[in-house]
């Protein structure tokens, strides 16, 4: 018996892939095979505005890196950039509240995408270029390795949402400590703790989004599903530029 739901030819009986079902493979035990196909279709679909959000972050840190006005706008002028920190949390609300309309839930996305993007690339503006290469390469590697282990995971049965009491709080406990690093900063060596922490924090939000994509997300949230893996991801990257900047003095 084949491992793969198939589709019967007409013209000579035998089975062919249904390329729109993921090339045949169930993403879970018991998931029958018209649910395994649209599960397929909507994770192809937040994976796509995923790419895109990765794409337009990296747009906006390139150009704010290479044209030195906006570096230096950014990097004079702290209510701007305190702004532009806070506006990303503004903005979840109407993301939350419209994430189902088309066209305003990818209007919503894309300034929410933009505002996150600056402070990000005043970051790698001031930190040097080959920190910022070996942060981005880590965080594909890791990005790409939870997310295919996640999947296989899947497959053979596993489940990850034991995991979200615990990051929940640990998230919580990572909060709490960047507000008190405003009124008592940490020396390298404890920022370089407190990045590793957070590196460790934000890959189980990877395996766990990751195993809800595959899971538990109704197929009208995939701009909820994207933008949570977006954050994941940008946190990550977040981290490990941190550490790579605190060992490196």
């Amino acid at each position: 018996m084949l491992g793969y739901e198939g589709v019967r030819s007409k013209d000579d009986g035998k089975f062919e892939v249904d390329l729109e079902g993921g090339d045949g493979e169930r993403l879970y035990p018991g998931l029958s095979y018209g649910e395994n196909q649209l599960r397929w279709g909507f994770i192809r679909k937040v994976y796509g505005i995923l790419t895109a959000q990765i794409v337009l972050t990296t747009l906006v840190s390139s150009i704010t890196v290479l044209y030195n006005p906006i570096n230096d706008l950014l990097r004079g002028n702290s209510g701007l950039l305190l702004f532009l920190s806070i506006l990303p949390f503004i903005l979840l609300w109407p993301l939350h509240v419209y994430h189902q309309k088309h066209p305003v839930n990818l209007i919503v996305l894309g300034l929410f995408t933009v505002s996150l993007s600056l402070p990000v690339a005043v970051s790698c503006a001031n930190t040097d270029g080959r920190i910022v290469l070996e942060a981005l390469i880590l965080t594909s590697a890791v990005v790409c390795s939870l997310t295919g282990y996640t999947f296989w995971a899947s497959k053979k049965g596993k489940d990850f949402s034991f995991l979200g009491p615990i990051l929940f709080t640990s998230l919580i406990i990572l909060i709490l400590t960047s507000f008190m690093q405003m009124f008592f900063p940490l020396g390298s060596t404890s920022t370089a703790v407190y990045g590793g922490i957070s590196a460790l924090v934000f890959c189980g939000y990877i395996v766990y989004d990751t195993d809800n994509l595959i899971k538990r997300f109704t197929y009208d949230d995939y701009i909820l599903a994207s933008v949570t893996l977006y954050l994941d991801i940008l946190n990550l990257f977040i981290s490990i530029l941190r550490v790579l900047r605190s060992s490196d003095g």
